[in-house]
C-alpha cells in the first residue's frame, strides 16, 4: 500500500522536503504505510481519543493514526525541516492535527489535549527510554494516558517485558510491569527504515492498570530496584547494604534469600521489600 489518503507517497515527502534523517536527532524513518498504519492499529480505537506522538518526522505514523481515526494528533517535532511536510497533513486533516516545534522532554502534553489520552510514537532513539520512565512514573496515578503504544530498539522492548531470570530484566521491567500491562506486538528488521540502523526495532503496547500490580511506595521501589541492579553480580544482602544496618533480617522476612542477585528477584518480591523497608523508616522516625 503506498498511499491510505489523497497525500503523497513518503519517499516523494522526503524528496520533496530534503529530510534525510540526522543521526544526532535519533532519526530512522518508517516510509512504508503499511507499517504505519499497523502500528496505528495496535494503539487500539481511537475515534474517542487525542493522541499524542512524539518525533513524527516526515508523518507516516501520524498520517496512520489520522486515517485509522484519531480525534486528534498531537504532532511534537524538534526538527523543523519536518514541519512543512507534517503542516501538508494537517491540511489534509481539518482541524485534527497539532504541530508543536519543540522539545518533547520540555512539553506539557495536557495544554493541549483532552482525555481520554493515548500515546503513540516511533520515539527518538536518543531520548525513548528517558520519555517512557517518565510517563511510568507520573507524581499521581492512574496517569493522564491511557496506553502507550512505541517503537523501541529490540533490546529495550525486551528490557520492559522482561521476566525474572533473564539478562534483559532490569529496573525497566519493573517499572514498567509494577504499572502496566506490557506485551510487544510488533517486530521490525532494520531495512523497514530509511536509514536502516544496526538493530532490529520493535513496537510495545503498555496498558495502564488502574492499581499498581502490588502495594509499595513508588520512590522506595524505585531506589531499591536501581541499589539492587546497579551491583546486580552481588549477592543482594551485600548489593542492599546500604539501605539498612539489618537488610539480611529484611530480605529474609520479604521471602527473599539473602544469597538471590537482583535478577533472579520477581516484582511482588521487590515490592514486599520495599514495604518492610518503608516500616523500618517509620518506625526508626519514632
Amino acid at each position: 500500500m503506498s498511499t491510505i489518503d489523497t497525500l503523497p507517497p513518503l519517499r516523494a515527502v522526503i524528496a520533496e522536503h530534503g529530510l534525510s534523517a540526522k543521526k544526532a536527532l535519533g532519526q530512522n524513518f518508517l516510509l512504508d504505510l503499511n507499517l504505519t498504519a499497523k502500528i496505528a492499529r495496535q494503539a487500539g480505537d481511537l475515534s474517542q481519543c487525542d493522541v499524542l506522538e512524539i518525533g513524527p518526522g516526515p508523518g507516516g505514523l501520524t498520517r496512520g493514526l489520522l486515517a485509522e481515526g484519531a480525534r486528534k494528533v498531537l504532532a511534537v517535532e524538534k526538527d523543523a525541516r519536518c514541519l512543512p511536510a507534517l503542516e501538508q497533513i494537517a491540511a489534509a486533516y481539518p482541524g485534527r492535527l497539532e504541530i508543536v516545534h519543540g522539545d518533547a522532554l520540555q512539553l506539557d502534553p495536557l495544554a493541549h489535549l483532552t482525555p481520554p489520552i493515548r500515546i503513540a510514537a516511533n520515539l527518538p532513539y536518543n531520548i525513548g527510554t528517558e520519555l517512557l520512565v517518565r510517563w511510568l512514573t507520573p507524581a499521581a496515578w492512574p496517569p493522564v494516558w491511557e496506553s502507550l503504544t512505541l517503537m523501541f530498539q529490540r533490546e529495550v522492548a525486551d528490557r520492559i517485558v522482561a521476566q525474572p531470570g533473564s539478562k534483559a530484566y532490569g529496573r525497566l521491567a519493573i517499572l514498567a510491569q509494577l504499572r502496566c500491562d506490557a506485551r510487544i506486538v510488533m517486530t521490525l528488521p532494520p531495512e523497514a527504515f530509511t536509514p536502516p540502523p544496526k538493530v532490529a526495532s520493535a513496537v510495545v503496547h503498555l496498558t495502564a492498570r488502574a492499581q499498581p500490580r502490588f502495594p509499595a511506595d513508588p520512590a522506595i521501589l524505585s531506589h531499591v530496584v536501581a541499589t539492587a541492579f546497579n551491583q546486580r553480580r552481588k549477592m543482594l544482602r551485600a548489593a542492599l547494604k546500604p539501605l539498612s544496618m539489618d537488610i539480611e533480617g529484611l530480605l529474609v522476612q520479604a521471602g527473599i534469600a539473602p544469597t538471590e542477585r537482583a535478577e533472579q528477584i520477581g516484582l511482588e518480591d521487590f515490592c514486599a521489600l520495599a514495604r518492610l523497608l518503608e516500616a523500618e523508616r517509620r518506625a526508626s522516625s519514632v
